[in-house]
């Protein structure tokens, strides 16, 4: 049904991996386990790399997937002894101190920091085109486009950049086959109607659909979670925050000041974590690009009318 994207898929593996030792960025679901399958086919040799804790979810996945693929697993561990040391040095190699990516791209970053070969196979992407988020369920079609407009604009723009900084300091080269214009236009003359998950089971359908194509049906029935949550990362962070007495966000910004500036900075105040409706964030967001504000400037605008009009009330 999906000939062309399948086929672009593959080729687009053949390409990378053809008579090379690679490494799979491997979280034991769909995405890559699809990828790791592919490599196989064409690769030298292909190692699957997972981040996480002893016990953690996307461990025990990989595992059961290098079985399965008859593949070597390495497990690139992560602790509550290390992790803080860890962040340390993805900030020297990033530049981030956003939370929340550091909070889903440490992963890469210890697998790339484990990895011997130095092509690291990818399955970036898969999420923000094939809809694999719960965000993208039973939206409307304009609710939809909106989310996965804003969902592939912090791939491209936040998350691709802070991998290849990550790629550049170990010195690996990453491949992205979902990100590949082969395969992106593939997937836009998909109508859009197709991708939109009517249900959680129903996510990422198309992909499930080229993976069974492909001989690996088994693959479309392998659950995943956040990477962050999957790997056991953020309880770690959590349970380092709890021990120094500070909010999880505030742990990140104290480490940010301690790599660039070789000691903690004065307090930088509450960090706002509001729940606020993902649609009404969205258009929010738009508009405030448009104005060339950033959320933080804007908080910053709306807590100044709050005292402002405070003033005026006394």
């Amino acid at each position: 049904m999906w000939d062309g994207l399948r086929d672009s898929l593959v080729e687009v593996i053949k390409e990378a991996s053809e008579g090379q030792r690679v490494g799979i960025a491997c979280s034991g679901g769909l995405d890559s386990g699809l990828v790791s399958a592919l490599s196989k086919q064409y690769a030298e040799s292909v190692t699957l790399y997972t981040c996480g804790t002893a016990n953690a979810f996307d461990v025990s996945m990989a595992k059961d997937l290098s079985k399965r693929l008859n593949l070597p697993f390495v497990h690139a561990q992560i602790s509550k002894s290390t992790i803080v040391d860890l962040i340390k040095e993805f900030i020297t190699a990033t530049g981030v101190s956003d939370p929340f990516t550091i909070s889903y791209e440490l992963q890469l970053f210890c697998v790339c920091k484990e990895a011997e070969e130095e092509i690291i196979i990818t399955g970036q992407g898969a999420d923000e085109y094939f809809m694999g988020c719960a965000k993208y369920v039973g939206q409307t079609r304009e609710e939809f486009e909106l989310l996965k407009d804003a969902g592939v604009e912090r791939l491209m723009n936040v998350s691709v950049p802070c991998e290849k900084a990550i790629a550049d300091y170990f010195g690996k080269t990453l491949i992205y086959p979902y990100l590949d214009d082969r395969v992106l236009s593939e997937i836009s003359e998909i109508d859009p109607e197709t991708l939109i998950p009517e249900d959680m089971d129903s996510r990422k359908q198309v992909l499930k659909d080229v993976a069974s194509d492909l001989g690996y049906g088994f693959l479309a029935d392998r659950k995943k979670k956040s990477s962050q949550y999957g790997s056991g990362t953020t309880d770690l962070v959590r349970a380092v925050a709890r021990e120094r007495g500070v909010g999880y966000a505030n742990l990140i910004s104290i480490l940010y000041d301690e790599v660039v500036y070789g000691s903690k900075q004065s307090e930088r105040g509450a960090v706002v974590n509001a729940r606020i409706d993902p649609i009404i964030k969205l258009k929010a967001e738009k508009i405030l690009m448009e104005k060339g504000l950033s959320p933080s400037e804007a908080i910053e605008k709306f807590y100044l009318d709050v005292i402002k009009a405070n003033e005026k009330e006394d």
